[in-house]
């Protein structure tokens, strides 16, 4: 397993990997912006089912954490997934802080569609960022410890990782969806059709295109950290 710079609980010195900060940054902004593309309903045609948007930033953090999970281990996965309240309650409280400020007067003559617009969607949002932090603590939590559990004693290779990303992101993910959409949107609208829409996606994508992005990202991270011994 690669060694790197934990200097926040090691203090060891040694310096913090491309690859790691590179999936930071990353992560930092996919928690932000998933709760903002969630909003939006998106429906799988041809049928009348339906995920909400933010599955595709999601996709992005299962993605990271096992990546991270492969390459670093599960003990640092997991505080990557407690340090992403930070960005998600940051943008919250800038969120609060917008909305509360007068828009400009000629925001308000000459774009008050705009404006009306602007602060529907986001005053409403509250159910969704209160939503999202219990789904991504438990199925991201999750997810790392599956596939951590999966990988065993050794490596499998290719294949062995694949499996593991795909099986470990389906059954994380089948769990998001019930807990967020319950949270967020229970009582708003029959979530039925959105429940099996938004399960049936992310099965799919599991196995469809995760295991793919999972190998595509352990391999981009070794090829970052390349000449970092």
């Amino acid at each position: 397993m690669t060694e790197i710079d934990n200097a926040s609980a090691q203090g060891n010195g040694i310096h913090l990997k491309r690859s790691l900060l590179f999936m930071l940054l990353l992560y930092g902004g996919m928690t932000v912006v998933a709760g903002v593309l969630a909003f939006k309903q998106v429906q799988l045609w041809p049928t009348q089912l339906a995920v909400e948007a933010g599955i595709f930033a999601f996709l992005i953090l299962v993605v990271i954490s096992s990546t991270v999970t492969q390459l670093f281990g599960q003990s640092l996965a997991n505080r990557i997934v407690f340090w992403g309240f930070v960005p998600l309650g940051v943008s919250s409280l800038l969120m609060t802080l917008v909305l509360a400020l007068p828009a400009s007067p000629e925001m308000v003559q000459f774009r008050p569609e705009d404006l009306t617009a602007f602060e529907r969607v986001h005053a409403q949002l509250w159910r969704v960022w209160l939503a999202g932090p219990a789904a991504y603590l438990v199925s991201l939590l999750l997810n790392i410890w599956i596939f951590n559990r999966l990988r065993g004693s050794g490596e499998a290779g290719t294949i062995g990782l694949m499996i593991r990303g795909a099986v470990a992101s389906a059954l994380s993910q089948a769990i998001d969806s019930v807990i967020f959409i319950t949270l967020a949107f229970y009582g708003v609208f029959d979530i039925t059709d959105l429940l099996i829409g938004q399960v049936l996606a992310k099965v799919a994508l599991s196995f469809v295109l995760v295991p793919f992005l999972i190998t595509g990202a352990v391999a981009f991270a070794r090829w970052l950290d390349r000449d970092t011994g």
